[in-house]
């Protein structure tokens, strides 16, 4: 019994690190993009992936064991940890998709603008597809 406590602790544990550690690569893409910094860009979004594919393996393995919570059988405090990193991470991805899409509509406008000084202008007809990039917590 003990060593199930130990192993929803741990899991528990690395959970938390996960959702930190993107949070802090949200953060860090964020900045990338504000500094124009493509290479640092794609770097972290392939750190994200790999985060993200993490915390998926961690919610198969909580499915698959019937534990509903990654945090089952651990102190509040713990708990209290992990639903603010949640948080937090859910606030980033919202003011990251929104710099994206900004940045989107920023990219098409200038493409626009090149075509135009190129004689190359007309006007954009029918539905605009909005696509953004962010994760699922």
């Amino acid at each position: 019994m003990r060593a199930d406590a130990q192993t929803r602790s741990d899991a528990a544990g690395e959970h938390l690190a996960l959702l930190r550690s993107l949070a802090c690569e949200l953060e860090r893409a964020m900045q990338a993009i504000a500094r124009n910094n493509l290479a640092e860009l794609e770097e972290s979004i392939a750190t994200q992936q790999d985060l993200s594919a993490r915390l998926t393996e961690l919610a198969q393995i909580r499915r698959e064991s019937g534990t509903r919570q990654p945090a089952t059988s651990v102190d509040g405090d713990f708990r209290g940890e992990i639903q603010s990193a949640t948080g937090e991470l859910q606030k980033l991805n919202l003011r990251y998709s929104l710099l994206i899409e900004h940045s989107s509509r920023s990219a098409a406008q200038m493409a626009a603008l090149f075509r135009s000084f190129r004689g190359q202008f007309q006007e954009a007809s029918g539905a605009r597809e909005n696509h953004a990039l962010s994760c699922q917590v």
